[in-house]
């Protein structure tokens, strides 16, 4: 039960991330959450270099921490399939 709660976990957060992010983003429902499992460890790893914890100590973030870790994912995405949409 709790790897389907960390999925829709993950969900919300990949669609909260879209909402937030402007433009479009074409992406599924497999990506959206995957952007949000994603965001959510990137959250916590930033998290754990801020409070001086352990970096191999691997957990997932807050809520807040999740969505910022999947704004910043959603951004690297986006900025490189601009790049490499520019030169193919």
């Amino acid at each position: 039960m709790s790897i389907l709660f960390f999925i829709l976990f993950g969900l919300i957060v990949g669609f909260l991330a879209r909402a937030i992010m402007p433009g479009k983003q074409s992406m599924g429902l497999i990506a959206t959450a995957l952007l949000g499992i994603v965001g959510s460890f990137f959250g916590g790893f930033v998290g754990n270099l801020v409070y001086h914890r352990p970096l191999l100590e691997a957990h997932s973030s807050g809520f807040v921490g999740s969505i910022l870790g999947a704004l910043a994912i959603l951004a690297i995405v986006t900025y490189a399939g601009r790049r490499r949409g520019a030169y193919a």
